[in-house]
């Protein structure tokens, strides 16, 4: 018997070795055998896939903190960017602040637009290399509108990573293996604050006057050049989605889109491809009103966290520039570790209300002591508990995709608009801290916390809220969002088909699914 074969069907076809399952003690081996195949095979595939993945975290350094949206724009702040573009007023902070705009604008469209096309490994790099291209138009503007022109189109550019990548995480890892995996790619955003720092510090202090350019603008050549180079390698490193991933083997491709239909997602290869799938999809998460409140919630974090656009908040310590630009680093690489095993924890616990809020009660004692003193040693380690609370942050990420996992195309809908909404966060945090509230930023830190209790707040109610989702179809009550639709049962039957299976089989092995909260 071809246990590989036969393991990929397990528990749902009986093997011909074993007939009626007379023989326990063959039955009890064969099934044995078979647990440890899948386990053997579901290793490899996921050994094999995370290798693939990996290639976003460099991707992610690049295109968040990296030397070209927050981090770089912030560290050029502090060497002639305002001076050298004759920026006044709010000028700087619109130029923050309009990159999201576009940001916002696109998400939606480009998630649904990757979901039609099927290939990330072509659509995200193809988007990787026109942001490296506006990257280095960035260095060689000269007035306000030049940058702000180029920051509008960065955003809409970059719209296409973040929740693309979210999606594409979706479509390969189960409840439980999401956590960590969204963190880990989220960790390059952590990565990129922590180290983007260090190699603005040293562009900075050497580049200046380098072939008749400042130093600032030496930030964006770099960093588009780097842009582009890693985007041709993510080409041939990247998978697809497990239906149009042409380097697994067709043991592999079945097992990837059985891990997802038997994790209650839907089917990994369900029929997504038509114009029709797209616009259900919209349809079905515009009218969730589950998408708009972790919309709210998510912006009330994001506000929560613009003292990341102006984390060279080390300059209110009193040193100079490239001190400042140093001691940005151990907060964040701090923050790094923090968030790696607070999203393992929760992985493995299976919850993600309190792996949330935690991180972000924390931060709030940081928002506390930043308000309440100057003292430079005190300061600092507020800039410490301020930053891990993007621990809480990332964990909500993969409570998105938990919380609405099906069909596929509602989802890859709702990320993006969750996160595009969300984005309003950045556009009004761009404005929390003003130059005529330093040092202290009092005003700005009491802003901060007063959105993290919110968000808390909401943390709490919509775990409250799933909890008993969760009680209702223990007691086998329907409920919101399952098995509601003619849509619905369209996937099941495509599910069932997938696994060989009749779809009485798959309703049945659904009712045990239950949500993450």
């Amino acid at each position: 018997m071809d246990l590989v074969a036969t393991s990929l069907t397990y528990p749902y076809q009986a093997s011909s070795e074993c007939p009626d399952g007379g023989d326990i003690v063959c039955a009890t081996s064969l099934t044995t055998a078979l647990t440890e195949e899948r386990i053997r095979l579901e290793t490899k595939l996921l050994r094999k896939i995370d290798w693939r993945m990996s290639i976003l975290i460099v991707i992610y350094i690049l295109n968040y903190g990296a030397l070209l949206t927050k981090v770089g724009i912030s560290a050029a702040r502090l060497k002639g960017f305002e001076a050298d573009l004759g920026l006044v007023g709010n000028q700087f902070a619109t130029l923050l602040s309009i990159l999201y705009v576009g940001y916002i604008i696109m998400q939606v469209p480009s998630n649904m637009l990757l979901n039609y096309i099927g290939k990330p490994s072509i659509y995200l790099p193809c988007c990787m290399i026109v942001w490296g291209m506006i990257s280095v138009l960035t260095g060689i503007t000269t007035n306000f509108t030049g940058a702000l022109l180029t920051r509008f189109f960065l955003g809409f550019v970059e719209a296409a990573f973040f929740p693309g990548a979210l999606f594409l995480l979706s479509k390969w890892y189960t409840r439980k293996e999401l956590g960590l995996r969204t963190a880990i790619l989220y960790c390059g955003n952590l990565i990129s604050n922590a180290f983007g720092g260090l190699m603005a510090a040293g562009i900075l202090s050497n580049m200046q006057g380098v072939l008749g350019h400042a130093a600032w603008r030496w930030l964006f050549y770099i960093e588009g050049a780097l842009t582009m180079f890693f985007a041709v390698c993510a080409i041939f490193i990247l998978p697809d989605f497990p239906s149009t991933t042409t380097w697994l083997t067709p043991e592999e491709r079945k097992l990837a889109e059985w891990r997802m239909a038997e994790d209650g997602k839907g089917s990994s290869d369900e029929d997504l491809t038509t114009v029709h799938s797209q616009i259900r999809g919209l349809i079905l998460a515009v009218t969730d009103w589950k998408v708009w409140f972790l919309a709210f919630m998510m912006t009330a974090e994001v506000i929560g966290l613009s003292f990341n656009a102006y984390f060279p908040l080390t300059g209110t310590l009193g040193y100079n520039t490239t001190i400042s630009l140093l001691l940005v680093a151990p907060p964040w690489a701090f923050a790094v570790i923090v968030a790696f095993i607070n999203a393992r924890h929760a992985d493995w616990s299976g919850e993600r209300a309190i792996h949330i809020i935690w991180p972000f009660v924390v931060g709030i004692v940081g928002f506390i002591i930043a308000l309440s003193t100057v003292n430079t040693a005190a300061r600092y380690v507020s800039f410490f508990l301020m930053a891990q609370s993007y621990a809480g942050y990332i964990v909500c990420f993969a409570w998105l995709s938990n919380t609405l996992p099906r069909p596929p195309a509602k989802r890859a809908v709702s990320l993006a608009l969750i996160n595009a909404f969300s984005q309003l966060g950045n556009v009004a945090g761009s404005y929390v801290f003003p130059s005529n509230w330093g040092p202290t930023y009092r005003f700005s830190f009491a802003i901060c916390l007063a959105m993290f209790g919110l968000s808390i707040v909401m943390v709490f109610i919509l775990r409250t809220y799933l909890l008993s989702e969760n009680k209702k179809m223990d007691r086998g009550e329907q409920v919101a969002g399952m098995m509601e639709t003619k849509e619905e049962e369209e996937e099941l039957a495509y599910t069932a088909k997938l696994e060989g299976v009749p779809i009485e089989e798959v309703r049945a092995n659904r009712t045990t699914w239950r949500y993450l909260y």
